[in-house]
């Protein structure tokens, strides 16, 4: 069935998930800085996070069938349902348990969390293919737009995260999470448009793990080295390094790290967001042809890879924490943070021009599949290599997966 209007439609989904991801970066901010105050090492807390990325590879598999089974508002009711279980199971996290115990639990917790990330975030980006209109660029603006507007409320939720954490504590901030989200999901159950396309034929919804066109399969591949790139420093290495620089182990210096390093996350996540909406405008603007996009995806995948180099070269003069390697690194973050986003906004409309309207859902559970699987070997090398090798070899790993993603890139072109 067909959607009467699309513009309420796209608004409605677009909202559901700003409200999802919102509390999906302050979960993922709550947990890494109230177990690493609690004396996890790296790797301890990279384990929390590593079945939130290996349920979103195997949920992007299944979530394309899904919703071609049961339409793309299922899948967002359902992503909405469990994030709301996930966080009501974590509430019940009991202090006095061990910590092989809490590891366990919390990664099941945020087993389920991943899982209903993906759901949404499929229904959310697959929606966008089949409601935005095709003249001068709609599908990049709407695309652009939808995945910088994301991000921003994510990177608010990294900020509104650590703050919770420090004013009111771990428990009470994830009941007061899953109630907020409880009337969110409520609201779109009242509002959401009937007629949310999505499902297939039955012959097109289940045809094999990998997409039918080479391009997507080689996009998803340059999409998990990009986010590996990512993952490696930004979910233990960096976080870990800036409250260490400042904390002094007091009370009062660690709830002020919890506002800063958590400022800075939402910061990078935010200036992301802002980047990747206007990534359309920083490529040129409208009626660019598929071709000369994916030819700016390549040069821009290049230009990635001596950041995360330079600051890794820059850690290793320093020899360890000091003022000008922390000023150097923040800004080089950001500068990181600039050249991914234009990146993964370029992945995000490539992969809706690729796949084929009839088989959508597929094609972009496969995509973020890989980008799941990305972030689910940056995340474990995030751990190991801060552990092993401090922020030197964090950032060095980082660099490897941005060169690896170039690579990749440069087999979309043609000859």
């Amino acid at each position: 069935m067909s959607v009467v209007n699309p513009i309420r439609a796209y608004a409605a989904v677009t909202a559901a998930y700003w409200a999802f991801m919102l509390s999906d970066g302050a979960l993922r901010m709550l947990v890494l800085l109230h177990f690493n105050a609690l004396g996890f090492s790296p790797v301890q807390l990279a384990w929390l996070f590593l079945l939130y990325e290996v349920a979103g590879i195997v949920t992007n598999l299944a979530a394309g069938w899904l919703a071609a089974r049961f339409g793309l508002a299922a899948t967002l009711y359902a992503g909405l349902a469990l994030q709301i279980g996930a966080l009501a199971a974590l509430a019940q996290l009991d202090p006095a348990w061990s910590v092989a115990a809490s590891v366990v639990f919390v990664m099941a917790v945020q087993g389920v969390s991943g899982v209903a990330k993906d759901l949404a975030k499929m229904s959310s980006k697959s929606a966008v293919k089949l409601l935005a209109p095709t003249a001068e660029g709609g599908l990049f603006r709407w695309v652009a737009w939808l995945t910088g507007s994301k991000n921003a409320v994510k990177g608010l939720g990294f900020f509104l995260g650590a703050a919770l954490l420090g004013l009111a504590g771990f428990t009470a901030a994830v009941w007061g999470m899953a109630a907020v989200l409880t009337v969110i999901l409520i609201a779109v159950l009242l509002f959401l448009p009937k007629g949310l396309p999505g499902r297939m034929k039955a012959e097109e919804a289940w045809s094999g793990w990998r997409s039918r066109d080479v391009r997507v399969n080689r996009l998803s591949l340059a999409r998990l080295f990009l986010f590996g790139a990512r993952d490696v420093w930004f979910v233990v290495g960096i976080p870990i390094y800036f409250q260490m620089v400042l904390s002094d182990g007091t009370a009062e210096s660690r709830r002020a790290a919890f506002f800063l390093v958590g400022g800075f996350m939402a910061l990078w996540i935010i200036a992301y967001g802002a980047v990747q909406a206007m990534a359309p405008r920083i490529l040129g603007g409208k009626g660019q042809s598929e071709g000369a996009i994916t030819r700016k995806a390549v040069s821009w995948a290049g230009a990635l890879v001596p950041i995360p180099f330079a600051l890794a070269l820059a850690a290793t003069l320093a020899g360890g924490p000091t003022p000008w390697l922390t000023g150097l690194l923040v800004a080089g973050l950001l500068l990181f943070g600039f050249v991914f986003a234009v990146n993964s906004s370029v992945h995000s409309y490539l992969i809706l021009a690729f796949g084929q309207a009839e088989r959508i859902t597929r094609d972009v559970g496969f995509y973020y599949m890989a980008n799941a699987a990305g972030r689910l070997i940056g995340t474990l090398l995030s751990g190991l290599s801060y552990q092993f090798g401090g922020l030197s070899l964090c950032l060095a790993t980082a660099g490897a997966m941005a060169l690896a993603s170039w690579i990749a890139a440069r087999r979309l072109l043609p000859g």
